[in-house]
């Protein structure tokens, strides 16, 4: 069964990490290494199940060399998992069990940050691993990554708002914005800046108090936000916002935002396009993150991220062309920007790929 999962996905090693002492339970999934070795952050979560835990890393995995390509990175595809609660079973031992199967890997992959994990643990990887990035600024980390997923965000925003309006002027529109945490809060910042209208809604309301407060937002409810008539929808929070529910409420012309996985479904992909919104893929978009760590593997320099961050605005315009040259959606476009360049590479790399190039491509959607 997992044979035939990981034949279809076309992932090329899966790695199960068993330390019975530090209780560690977890899964490495490589999933292509054309571009280079592959880049994706460690999650832990208290899985139901092992099959949830091998679903979650294959995929997460397949969306990473997906990401990687489109924003133009030397690096494949690759994510980790730890079955565990992060609140309670964190150990100094666990990590470092973990850091050890990921240096045994000899740097095919590299690992990073990612939901349930921080600094702190990245810390302890380090002691047994070089093949890390989110470390602390004393090792020569990045440190945060929010304000440059934002800013690469506002990047993806200046294509989508020209390619649709046909000017870059952020603050002749309005927005509305669903998610103030850490990087909904550095776009919000970033909006207010070019003296933007923004809608902000949140779970938590202090942080909606912080945005109207501090920035001067207007408040909306959290169910509202869909129904605020607003040029862009936002999300920067929880995936699977633009769903069959939302979509017929949503009155805006522009969904650009940090979010992973915004559209529900590629069917609802389909839709938003036959509606006439233009959707900025969000994997493109929220591209920044990934930049700036992917610079720690060869010496971190903060200017060379804020200039590598400006390129997420010429990825995004290209998916756009691309698009309109085969009358795709957007989302299909970028795709399919990920796998010419992966043919491309490969070709050059591996010449006996052969026209078609590796045989995953085409077959691979969920990110």
């Amino acid at each position: 069964m997992i044979f035939e999962t990981i034949a279809t996905s076309g992932h090329e090693e899966v790695v199960f990490c068993h330390n019975k002492e530090a209780g560690l339970k977890a899964i490495i999934a490589i999933h292509n290494t054309v571009l280079g070795p592959a880049l994706g952050g460690l999650r832990m979560w208290p899985y139901q199940s092992e099959a949830e835990a091998i679903n979650d890393v294959l995929r997460l995995s397949r969306g990473m060399t997906y990401k990687n390509a489109v924003a133009g990175l030397n690096l494949g595809g690759g994510k980790a998992v730890i079955i565990g609660d992060p609140a309670k079973d964190k150990s100094e031992a666990l990590f470092r069990a973990f850091g050890r199967f990921v240096n045994s890997l000899n740097g095919r992959y590299i690992t990073a940050e990612d939901v349930g994990i921080d600094v702190n643990d990245m810390e302890w990887v380090f002691r047994e691993t070089e093949f890390v990035t989110g470390v602390h600024q004393v090792h020569g980390g990045s440190g945060d990554p929010s304000p440059f997923t934002a800013y690469g965000t506002m990047q993806g925003l200046m294509a989508a708002l020209n390619a649709r309006f046909g000017s870059e002027n952020v603050g002749k529109y309005s927005y509305a914005v669903q998610g103030a945490g850490h990087v909904g809060m550095e776009f919000i910042k970033l909006l207010r800046e070019h003296g933007a209208k923004v809608f902000v809604t949140d779970i938590n309301p202090d942080l909606v108090r912080r945005a109207v407060d501090e920035h001067g937002c207007t408040a909306v409810g959290t169910d509202e936000i869909y129904d605020v008539d607003a040029d862009v929808y936002s999300p920067c929070a929880l995936g699977g916002t633009v769903n069959e529910a939302t979509l017929p409420r949503l009155k805006c012309k522009i969904i650009c935002g940090a979010a992973n996985n915004q559209l529900a479904t590629d069917a609802i992909g389909d839709e938003v396009e036959k509606r006439g919104i233009l959707y900025a893929p969000d994997y493109a978009v929220n591209a920044g993150g990934v930049m700036n760590v992917s610079l720690e593997i060869d010496g971190y320099n903060r200017e060379r991220a804020m200039r590598m961050m400006r390129t997420i605005y010429h990825n995004v315009g290209r998916i756009f062309q691309i698009a309109k040259r085969d009358r795709i959606p957007t989302y299909k476009a970028a795709d399919r920007m990920a796998e010419e360049r992966i043919i491309a590479i490969g070709k050059l790399k591996l010449p006996h790929m052969g026209h078609n190039g590796p045989r995953f491509l085409g077959r691979m959607r969920g990110h």
